[in-house]
């Protein structure tokens, strides 16, 4: 079960059934889906309902979930699995696996790593507070703390 990153990331990335541009300057929808049930990108005026905005995270975090297992050559608690997962969904694979972060992961330095989740606060060049607060959330739940009492609740990206 996923049900902690899919809080972590429902929280952060909040709701929209109306296609937005995130920070980063992405099509989003939903809880932050950026390719639809088609497979295909997400369009301007694109709309879902709730249904379809949970079948999409659901798709996505399964999607995280199975790449960044892939990449991970140590066994990983339950919360550092999800706290990955959340990562891998904002972050995408690709740049997972080419992170500071899994390097040191897969070295056993899991302490060294979990630093790394500062780090990965930019979109689009710049500094954006919610995802301070996200990266702050996710390095909690993978050192095993509750993210909800890190005094980090304030708001979606």
């Amino acid at each position: 079960m996923l049900d902690d990153a899919a809080d972590l990331i429902k929280h952060f990335e909040g709701l929209s059934l109306t296609a937005y541009r995130c920070p980063a300057g992405i099509w989003t929808i939903g809880w932050g889906a950026t390719i639809g049930q088609t497979g295909q990108p997400i369009h301007p005026n694109q709309t879902v309902s709730l249904a379809e905005a949970n079948t999409l995270l659901q798709r996505d975090m399964g999607i995280a979930q199975d790449g960044l297992m892939k990449l991970v050559q140590v066994s990983l608690s339950d919360l550092e699995r999800q706290a990955l997962v959340s990562f891998v969904f904002n972050i995408g694979l690709g740049a997972f696996g080419r992170s500071t972060l899994l390097f040191l992961l897969n070295q056993g330095h899991k302490a060294e790593a979990a630093k790394q989740f500062d780090r990965w606060v930019y979109a689009d060049g710049k500094v954006l507070a919610g995802l301070e607060r996200r990266r702050k959330a996710e390095k909690a739940m993978f050192l095993g703390q509750n993210w909800r009492d890190q005094g980090l609740i304030l708001g979606k990206l």
